[in-house]
């Protein structure tokens, strides 16, 4: 058979392989641009049920003031106050407060940070790059989780549902008693009821283990792994709370994580006045609605006048069941709570209203507060007590919450839910916007440094091929810095700018790997387009197999690792995956321009 001659062309790429590229290059290029302009320090208006501020004269006054105001953009839902020094963002939250007469405290201002880039940059969806607390500066908070009252909640409720199914089974003279908070003792009058208490257990509670006490004691304990199992719901459900109530403070960039067994660690990036977001993220205020009942087996709570008010020990309905709360003003003039619940919670309601129409009912706020031995202990008040004049539905309001600012708070602790344990907050550290800013430039100054001694280096060392390596590794940090802005929930901070100058070195290493296997290429007598391609082609695995294995050190960095040492696994791994791309792809395109046009090379086949 004989065999056919064919070419191809070497060092040649086809036309959709550099419109990829320059596509690529585009895209990045312009999400990275929002971060050259950085940000404005800001302050936030929300929108009330009226009219928005006048934002001339607005600017008149805060001008009149000292402070200097960049511009004031009017949205909707919201005005937002650009200023020219980030310095003043404090002085200007207060003077907005004075000027609109409002507390410093209130929801309605909050701190925030603008865009600074161009208006049609941030029409197409770019932004600058989130930064991180040792960046921005903010506040930081260590919260431990009580889990005493849930194991306690767990006691009561075997308490009740024990007592009953012993009085329906017919033994009585049986007392069942609190003996901690994981702990229960029960007293029988004899053997036989013993043996119901046991038969009851493992068949409706066998979370809770049985030992025999002094006579006829039993001590019920709850398991260790259903203490195990109940901390890791707890501390989960904890999370996804506090993650709620930041989202309502209006915080951007927060990061909430556990740490340890029950411990849950938040950054807000960017927050100077750490007063108001404490006083929401440690607050356990939650609501229910009791019956008024003089008789059966009520609780006495009081209300706040101090008089004391008999309820039903059974709520009509939990907190759990509220879905939207919003603070407002009534008919007198007085702050009230319009309060929207689930479809279970308004079908509950709506039965329990239909049935008691002229009865009273009353709304009971509780509240988990230090006590003197370190722990919390729960506070519980009767706010309002309303008669059901007629059947209520899945809306209605209530009174009693205090002042409008109270009022305010309670409606945002409902909407974010309510926590379900305690905590306490063991540990506060705020870090100033001007370390941040020291941060950020020192930090920055080490990647400069280090991008141009690698620069002049590839210059000097490898002459034609070393501008390539040059013009590679300036777009490596181009698509480093896009991805970074691009990517949802990415955090630039401190030792991710390291990751970033660890990146320069891998990156170039990859073009000194390509630009030694040529050169090995030329010394053996090939041509410079053979040299090029083989040192590409033979190059390519051992590149491939160094970065995966980098790789799967920084996947496991960012799994295991929290707060600052996945921001470094974070740039590690994205400049891994750049660095691949504009090391092989990108400098051999540019290559190719340069020496492949018209280069041939005979191949049989």
């Amino acid at each position: 058979m004989r065999k056919r001659q064919t070419q191809r062309r070497m060092n040649h790429y086809p036309a959709w392989k550099y419109a990829v590229l320059v596509l690529s290059l585009a895209v990045m290029l312009l999400s990275a641009l929002p971060s050259w302009y950085g940000e404005d320090a800001a302050v936030q208006i929300a929108a009330t049920a009226g009219a928005g501020p006048d934002i001339v004269q607005l600017q008149r006054d805060l001008t009149s003031r000292g402070i200097a105001v960049k511009r004031i953009d009017q949205q909707p839902d919201k005005t937002v106050v650009i200023l020219q020094q980030s310095t003043q963002q404090a002085a200007a939250k207060q003077a907005l407060a004075e000027l609109l007469g409002v507390k410093g405290s209130d929801a309605r201002l909050t701190l925030a940070m603008s865009a600074a880039a161009p208006d049609w940059l941030q029409r197409l969806g770019f932004a600058p790059i989130k930064l991180g607390l040792d960046l921005r500066g903010g506040v930081q908070f260590l919260l431990d989780v009580d889990l005493a009252p849930v194991y306690q909640a767990q006691a009561e409720q075997l308490r009740e549902s024990l007592q009953q199914a012993l009085r329906q089974q017919g033994i009585r003279q049986v007392r069942v008693a609190l003996a901690g908070a994981d702990h229960l003792t029960v007293s029988v009058p004899s053997s036989e009821a013993a043996g119901k208490v046991r038969q009851y257990l493992r068949q409706q509670a066998p979370q809770w283990q049985v030992a025999h006490g002094v006579g006829n004691q039993l001590t019920l304990t709850l398991s260790p792994e259903e203490q195990r199992e109940l901390r890791q719901l707890t501390v989960q459900q904890n999370l996804q709370i506090m993650r709620s109530r930041i989202e309502e403070l209006g915080i951007t960039e927060a990061l909430v994580q556990r740490q340890g067994e029950n411990r849950i660690r938040i950054e807000l990036p960017g927050v100077q006045e750490p007063a108001a977001a404490k006083r929401v993220i440690g607050a356990t205020a939650s609501l229910a609605f009791h019956a008024v009942q003089a008789t059966g087996r009520t609780i006495v709570i009081p209300d706040e006048q101090g008089q004391s008010v008999r309820l039903a020990r059974q709520p009509v309905l939990t907190g759990e069941h509220i879905v939207d709360a919003r603070a407002g003003f009534g008919e007198m003039g007085t702050a009230e709570v319009n309060i929207t619940l689930d479809r279970a919670g308004g079908r509950q309601m709506s039965v329990f209203s239909r049935q008691h129409i002229g009865q009273a009912m009353a709304t009971v706020f509780r509240e988990y507060r230090p006590n003197a031995v370190g722990g919390t202990e729960q506070h519980s008040k009767v706010i309002s007590v309303a008669t059901i004049q007629s059947q209520l539905g899945h809306r209605f309001r209530i009174t009693g919450a205090g002042s409008i600012t109270d009022a305010q708070e309670l409606a945002l602790l409902l909407r974010a839910g309510s926590l379900t344990a305690p905590v306490t907050i063991v540990e506060e550290r705020t870090i100033g916007p001007t370390l941040g800013a020291e941060n950020i430039e020192s930090g920055f100054a080490a990647l400069g440094l280090g991008l141009g001694l690698t620069l002049l280096f590839m210059a000097l060392w490898y002459r034609r091929l070393g501008w390539v390596a040059n013009v590679a590794l300036i777009a490596n940090m181009v698509m480093l810095f896009g991805l970074l802005a691009l990517i949802p929930g990415a955090v630039l901070t401190l030792p991710g700018i390291a990751g970033l100058v660890l990146t320069v070195g891998m990156a170039v290493d990859t073009n000194v790997l390509i630009f030694e296997r040529i050169r090995d290429k030329l010394k053996v007598g090939h041509s410079l387009a053979q040299a090029i391609d083989q040192g590409f082609r033979s190059s390519f695995t051992t590149i491939f197999d160094a970065n995966f294995t980098t790789m799967i050190t920084a996947v496991v960095l960012y799994a295991v690792g929290n707060g600052p040492v996945q921001g470094f696994a974070l740039t590690l791994g994205l400049g891994l995956l750049t660095s691949m791309f504009t090391g092989i792809f990108a400098s051999r395109a540019l290559i190719n321009l340069v020496w492949g046009r018209d280069v041939r090379h005979e191949v049989r086949i």
